[in-house]
């Protein structure tokens, strides 16, 4: 492609390097004059964005600074990112993103993505052929109406896979080119935002199902014909809709879904963690799950296979995972319930109450997927510290005021006994003589690799034991130190390192059933793989 001049490579966030361009640079694209006369280097540029982010006060106008600098230098962005994941993952994702999708139509400065209304059914293709990318390999895709767990946020939504992206490539190392956000716009079912005057959305209500998966029908197959080599990751779906659209396309075409498999994998990968700690197989566990959505099935389901790796039976593992949700326990006899939470309606008398639930089924682990903050009261932390002598306590929800408990309560009441993970971020706990660090069990673990593996091997379809090798691949790197402070995940601070070893872990799965379209590199494939994850560096543009 032809390099930009003067004041269109400016506004080129790809190839603008702002103050870094160099004198020649200068001379032969028509900059003199355009820039200050003092030339930088990336590590002085980063040093000027970190003061500036520091004069920030919030965390909102933290993400509203970086937002702006992708759109303006891309690599200066991810160079930022990536100096400091631990700081500012949760900046450009979750926490923080939920505000942002929140208030998107109040604080967009440009576009970035590509919106696919419903009102433009049948020109699906020809609105593809506008993204100026052509290699397009990795695309997140939602339709905004489970954002986190804030509900239905309609076009709003759009911040999720702009934020999944970055982190594909900040922690997944995957170039920033071939990535793609897509909206499915098909109007929001929150009055809210169909009366604000900022909201921009289609302002209807949603469609039927089957209008719905029509619409999402020209969509994957307007992919698969415009981009056949793209990895399709869906986010952030309704429940009914996550379930019933991963069924109809997981073995058509390369996709995932990352609330119900990437759920899936990095709670197998907390457990992986946790049981170094206990010391107990994963066959002999007990789950209890508080939620019941799609989410808890994928990790429920997820579980049933790493448990049936370890050699029990597939009846015998959904035997040990219950479910409860806002009736109580589902059992059996339940004469309503969904189709895909059949498999685990244990038979057993009802209990309405979860904490006694805990005393009865005697779990060795719980599971919030419930978005219900402060589910796992008092009650429920000294109910499973009874019954077990190291409880595990997974609150999962996100954001954080949606989480089930925070760490201070579930290791307080617990009297520092509690294996803890959370899916929102909690500050170190201080306990008698301990200081326990919390940690994170955020899907970032898990979707970048996949995306990464997927990138690197031209993968045809994403399976579930690609992500039972992920959740494998980030517990190796638990280190005892770790484990010692309570962590039983990776410090977010060497995401990047996890991530590339996980997807080494699930290249070599795809290598191995035939499902790429490369052939196998020699030698060691997580050296491999290195040579391909994005750095974020200029080149010379003369």
């Amino acid at each position: 492609m032809t390099t930009p001049r003067g004041a269109d490579l400016l506004h080129d966030p790809r190839r603008n390097k702002s103050t870094a361009f160099s004198e020649q640079e200068r001379e032969a694209l028509g900059l003199v004059g355009l820039l200050p006369e003092g030339i930088d280097d990336l590590d002085t540029q980063l040093r000027r964005a970190l003061a500036q982010l520091d004069g920030k006060t919030t965390d909102l106008e933290r993400y509203i600074y970086l937002s702006q600098l992708q759109d303006t230098d891309e690599t200066l962005f991810y160079r930022v990112l990536m100096s400091d994941p631990a700081r500012f993952l949760p900046i450009v994702y979750t926490p923080t993103v939920g505000e942002a999708c929140q208030k998107f139509g109040h604080i967009i400065r440009r576009p970035r993505g590509l919106y696919l209304s419903i009102k433009r059914k049948g020109r699906v293709r020809e609105i593809l052929g506008n993204w100026p990318e052509r290699d397009v390999r990795c695309i997140v895709v939602t339709s905004g109406e489970r954002i986190l767990g804030l509900g239905d946020l309609g076009a709003n939504g759009m911040g999720i896979p702009i934020g999944k992206l970055a982190l594909y490539t900040a922690a997944g190392g995957v170039p920033p080119k071939f990535t793609l956000p897509v909206l499915i716009d098909a109007g929001t079912n929150n009055e809210t935002l169909l009366t604000d005057p900022l909201y921009l959305g289609i302002k209807q209500t949603r469609p039927a199902d089957d209008e719905l998966d029509a619409f999402v029908d020209e969509f994957v197959a307007a992919v698969d014909a415009e981009f056949p080599r793209t990895l399709i990751q869906f986010e952030d779906w309704a429940g009914n809709d996550a379930i019933r659209l991963l069924e109809r396309y997981r073995d058509r075409v390369c996709c995932f879904n990352d609330d119900i498999q990437g759920t899936a994998a990095v709670a197998l990968a907390g457990l992986l963690g946790a049981l170094r700690i206990t010391g107990a197989p994963l066959a002999r566990q007990r789950f209890l799950f508080l939620g019941a959505g799609s989410a808890a099935i994928g990790v429920a389901e997820l579980l049933v296979k790493a448990m049936s790796a370890e050699g029990v039976s597939t009846d015998e593992a959904r035997s040990r995972i219950w479910l409860f949700d806002r009736q109580g326990l589902i059992t059996a006899d339940r004469t309503q319930m969904h189709e895909y939470q059949r498999p685990f309606a244990q038979r057993h008398a009802p209990i309405a109450d979860f904490a006694t639930a805990i005393e009865v089924l005697r779990p060795t682990g719980i599971i919030g997927l419930s978005t219900v903050g402060g589910a796992f009261d008092r009650r429920v932390i000294e109910a499973m510290s009874r019954v077990n002598e190291r409880p595990m306590i997974f609150p999962y929800s996100n954001p954080t005021s949606r989480s089930e408990c925070t760490a201070e309560q579930a290791y307080a009441w617990s009297e520092g006994r509690a294996i803890f993970a959370s899916g929102s971020p909690f500050p170190p706990v201080r306990i008698g003589d301990r200081t326990f660090v919390p940690g994170q069990g955020n899907n970032v673990y898990i979707f970048p690799a996949m995306g990464m593996a997927v990138f690197a091997t031209g993968a045809r379809r994403v399976t579930d034991e690609m992500f039972i090798a992920a959740a494998r691949g980030v517990a190796e790197k638990v280190t005892p130190t770790d484990i010692g402070i309570g962590l039983i995940y990776p410090p977010v601070s060497a995401i990047l390192d996890t991530e590339l070893r996980a997807a080494a872990k699930v290249a070599e799965v795809i290598f191995d059933r035939g499902l790429a379209t490369i052939e196998r590199p020699l030698g060691d494939l997580e050296a491999w793989i290195r040579t391909i994850a994005y750095v974020p560096s200029y080149r010379s543009l003369v």
